[in-house]
């Protein structure tokens, strides 16, 4: 059946998500780094690092970081686990320049591939990798459980899935706060700094809409997944779901 949050597109009726969504981060690439930054005080760096000490005691050594953007968290993985290689996909081809600047400057570049890739229709070999890993993304997938078959199929045997994604607070004072700010204050921002009338008002609207806590694990358990957990985070403003093939 289909989610809530694969009707969320970014602008509207007219277009598939996954078209508007590569659309929309093309559009926010420039930005998007400061907005991180700016939108969660950058304690979204910290969500990264939990993740990644979460996967260290599997020392993967093939990696796929799928949607992974500007490439802040393929590059964090290559920095702390030192894996042997790592696969960076994402639909935006913008954003997949500056993460491959990045990792240049790093000294990276041998280290960490990144290419146009859709979580949807993943371009590799059954049990590629082990280890799969998606920061902020699953809310975009047009299709969630055709993703999480995918990231099952190219994952091998006993590998594990790591995703970190933005969820909303239980506690009825702390959601209050959070409505405001997530609602009112982050699109506004958005829109002066990034030029892009809806991309910041999609944001909420998918968090909102995406399937979180025991949801999500269905879901996870349902594509194959086994050992699925979800650990939350700074208040319930963000979740690491955990699975294992």
């Amino acid at each position: 059946m289909p989610y809530k949050s694969e009707k969320i597109l970014p602008y509207g009726e007219g277009g598939s998500k996954t078209g508007q969504v590569r659309d929309m981060f093309n559009s926010i690439a420039p930005a998007y780094d400061f907005m991180n930054r700016a939108m969660t005080f950058g304690i979204d760096r910290l969500w990264r690092r939990r993740a990644i000490n979460l996967l260290r005691k599997n020392s993967p050594k093939e990696i796929l970081d799928v949607a992974t953007g500007t490439g802040d968290f393929a590059i964090l993985l290559q920095e702390k686990l030192n894996p042997k290689h790592i696969m960076g996909i994402d639909l935006a081809k913008e954003m997949l320049a500056i993460a491959r600047e990045k990792a240049a400057k790093r000294g990276l570049r041998d280290k960490i591939t990144f290419q146009i890739g859709d979580c949807l229709n993943l371009c590799f070999d059954d049990g590629s990798f082990d280890a799969v890993t998606v920061a902020y993304g699953v809310r975009n997938f047009e299709h969630l459980d055709w993703g999480y078959r995918e990231m099952y199929r190219v994952l091998a045997p006993g590998g594990i899935l790591c995703v970190v994604e933005l969820s909303t607070p239980v506690n009825p004072f702390i959601k209050f706060l959070y409505n405001i700010y997530t609602k009112a204050l982050i699109p506004m921002v958005g829109r002066l700094i990034s030029h892009d009338r809806r991309a910041y008002s999609y944001l909420p609207e998918s968090i909102a809409a995406v399937p979180q806590g025991d949801d999500m694990l269905a879901i996870m358990s349902h594509a194959g997944f086994t050992d699925c957990r979800c650990i939350r985070l700074t208040f319930g403003v963000c979740s690491i779901y955990l699975g294992r093939k």
